[in-house]
């Protein structure tokens, strides 16, 4: 004959009962005998035995066995959900260059070339990348002789830089030659010329205790490394050390 047993403490509440580790799950109670019910049976009367019952080590794992036999924490795989596609399988090679491209355009504007460069640093096949960036152009995300103008205007008014400097950050950019001199030609050489008084007339008042022609050296240095021409710069610090009350003669020369 079958005895059942008892769990002490009346009912078991749900999740910390054996059928909740892997027993049976329609609310019968385990038959005494060689299996993982009867050995259940004995830990619980062992627990009684103690004075602790169904107390908190056996709460925990009750819970324990509640996730690892299927609960929302177990892995998708076991589900047999799809991979999250960044972790997962490469997705595909048009999408990820659209993200890449809309990603490096966020907030900062970008040449084609650089787009490109970037597509194919992370390996994304030409011809993907080829088909994004013909889009992007068709849609104005990707426009050279906006990017030029722009730089020009910032890099002039912002940094000072004379149209030569303009030109060889252009190239390293990945513009058009045609493109770059469309872009530069807005800048005349009367505006170049004021620019580089605002320059010396800011950098002239650090230089004042020292001999002439080491201020000249300073101030006409610091044009040459923005893209002005020698003749220029020479021109545009002699007549601000003249309004100072230096002597210059013998500045004529380069230096």
């Amino acid at each position: 004959m079958t005895r059942r047993t008892e769990w002490p403490g009346g009912p078991a509440e749900p999740g910390d009962g054996p059928e909740f580790a892997g027993g049976p799950t329609d609310g019968s109670a385990y038959e005494l005998g060689t299996g993982r019910g009867a050995r259940s049976g004995r830990r619980s009367r062992g627990g009684a035995d103690g004075g602790a019952g169904f107390g908190e080590g056996a709460g925990r794992r009750a819970r324990s066995g509640t996730r690892n036999s299927g609960s929302p924490s177990s892995s998708r795989a076991e589900r047999g959900e799809p991979r999250d596609q960044h972790k997962g399988e490469p997705r595909d090679p048009v999408e990820q260059a659209r993200n890449i491209c809309l990603r490096l355009l966020t907030g900062t504007p970008r040449t084609r070339k650089q787009l490109a460069d970037a597509l194919r640093k992370r390996e994304i096949p030409d011809e993907a990348a080829e088909e994004v960036l013909a889009r992007f152009e068709d849609v104005g995300l990707i426009d050279d002789a906006a990017f030029a103008g722009a730089w020009v205007e910032s890099r002039h008014h912002g940094r000072g830089l004379a149209r030569r400097a303009l030109v060889r950050e252009l190239r390293t950019k990945g513009v058009d030659s045609s493109v770059i001199d469309e872009a530069v030609g807005r800048l005349d050489a009367d505006q170049e010329e004021a620019t580089a008084r605002e320059l010396v007339a800011r950098k002239l008042r650090s230089t004042r205790g020292l001999d002439r022609d080491k201020r000249l050296r300073r101030l006409a240095g610091m044009l040459a490394r923005k893209g002005y021409g020698e003749g220029m710069a020479l021109r545009v610090v002699r007549q601000a050390l003249e309004e100072e009350g230096e002597d210059t003669e013998g500045l004529d020369e380069p230096f």
